[in-house]
């Protein structure tokens, strides 16, 4: 079945190249697109879509990241990706926080795009690389100082706790897979498992979970 997909985005020539990369792309379905919050807001939680990309400053009114908190709180089972040029690291953690599993930025290539929306329909948290890295770096220092939470220890393999801690260093999938020599397939059905059994949404409440803040 199709991935049903809904955009928001205030600029007229990105929002019709996302339904575009959409529309032409092989499983999914484009199942409404709005230029501001409200729109958004009123919409969405009837359309009930699987994913939303959105954008962060959509303009006059609500911002996408209010947005998100809005939406999120009446309908949780929907998964938001923030598609924005911000890389700032207040306006990424204000964005996770309001509920937002992945964040990627508008350079992305629609390809990386196409794979980022089945990774977090899948269970994943996709992150550009930028983004990844700032995510993983505010965590670092008090992660190095900290031992991991013996209830979240319990309850992982000893697989998923060696990618957890690889995640936990800025590491992509990809790296990931070199460093076990296995495939980036296969890390992320244990990244999915790790949410899975510790009731998390994504890499930042996973990590927090895992060290026990």
């Amino acid at each position: 079945m199709d991935i049903k997909v809904c955009i928001v985005d205030d600029n007229r020539e990105i929002r019709s190249a996302l339904e575009q990369i959409i529309i032409m792309s092989d499983k999914f379905e484009l199942c409404g697109s709005f230029s501001n919050a409200d729109e958004a807001i009123s919409h969405i939680p009837i359309l009930m879509p699987e994913v939303v990309l959105m954008d962060i400053n959509l303009g006059e009114g609500a911002n996408g990241i209010e947005c998100v908190r809005q939406i999120k709180s009446e309908q949780p089972s929907i998964l938001f990706m923030m598609c924005t040029v911000y890389e700032d690291d207040e306006k990424i953690f204000e964005a996770l926080n309001a509920g937002a599993s992945g964040y990627i930025l508008k350079k992305t290539q629609p390809l990386k795009l196409i794979e980022a929306i089945k990774e977090l329909h899948e269970g994943g948290a996709p992150m550009s690389s930028q983004i990844a890295r700032k995510v993983v770096a505010a965590f670092q220092q008090r992660s190095n100082e900290q031992t991991p939470d013996s209830k979240a220890i319990s309850v992982l393999s000893n697989r998923e706790r060696e990618i957890l801690e690889f995640l936990a260093k800025g590491l992509l999938y990809k790296e990931i897979a070199a460093q076990l020599l296995i495939s980036q397939e296969t890390v992320r059905k244990h990244v999915y498992h790790i949410y899975e059994k510790l009731h998390v949404k994504n890499r930042v409440e996973a990590i927090n979970r895992y060290y026990g803040r």
